[in-house]
């Protein structure tokens, strides 16, 4: 919405985040939370190979691999 109010309206992008009440900041945000790839890859692995065995036994797997995991990080992944 805001890159086609800029190029169509020839506007500032602030100005167009202030046309619909969007906050700046919110805009550029930019995630610094690590993508963990190795990790999701590895874990998918797992769980395809393993169909029955849930986040709780995955994170031992993972922990006795030498990965650093906890089960809420294992969950949320």
């Amino acid at each position: 919405m805001i890159q086609y109010l800029r190029s169509t309206y020839k506007i500032s992008g602030r100005r167009a985040c202030n046309v619909i009440a969007l906050a700046h900041s919110t805009y550029h945000y930019r995630s610094v939370a690590p993508a963990h790839i190795g990790l999701r890859q590895r874990l998918r692995d797992l769980a395809l190979s393993r169909i029955g065995w849930g986040y709780r036994r995955l994170t031992t797997v993972l922990q006795r691999e030498g990965w650093s995991v906890g089960r809420k990080l294992v969950y949320r992944l």
